[in-house]
């Protein structure tokens, strides 16, 4: 459950301050940051999830450390493909919560090689195996469409780290 997503802030603190954030970073130029649950909804659960349909992220560890309020667990992104097989990128990817004091998630962070992502995708425009979502998704990015929740490296409104 995110922070304060289901308790009425006190009249000294801005919703921005009391809910939680997600974000992670894509590559050399970006980060992306959602801001509250409405962004982490509409943002990362949505728009960002449009095109991965297909897609499974299985938990394979996670740890979690009592004392600090903090879990990680490690995913393997895995593409189930349209004759049936499955691909998956190469590396690490995982996802980094923070709780706060209520045991609410304060914040999480993604983290996964930006590479390696990149060339599951090449090959899956090759093989004919690209969703049509991921398509738009890429083209929109071509085109220089400004989307919600993206900022230059060290503007995000939180810090990735």
């Amino acid at each position: 459950m995110l922070a304060c997503s289901q308790r009425s802030t006190h009249a000294s603190r801005s919703a921005r301050e009391c809910d939680a954030t997600y974000g992670w970073n894509i590559g050399p130029k970006e980060d992306v940051m959602c801001v509250g649950v409405d962004e982490i909804r509409d943002i990362a659960l949505g728009m960002e999830m449009e095109g991965l349909e297909n897609w499974v992220y299985e938990y394979q560890k996670v740890l979690i450390d009592e004392k600090q309020g903090e879990i990680v667990g490690f995913w393997k992104q895995i593409v189930n493909k349209t004759d049936g097989t499955q691909d998956e990128i190469y590396g690490i990817g995982g996802s980094w919560f923070r709780l706060n004091g209520d045991q609410l998630i304060e914040w999480q962070r993604d983290f996964f090689d930006f590479g390696h992502v990149a060339k599951m995708f090449a090959k899956l425009i090759e093989s004919g195996d690209l969703s049509a979502g991921m398509q738009r998704r890429i083209e929109r990015g071509i085109a220089g469409e400004k989307l919600p929740g993206y900022y230059p490296l060290g503007e995000a409104p939180a810090p990735i780290w």
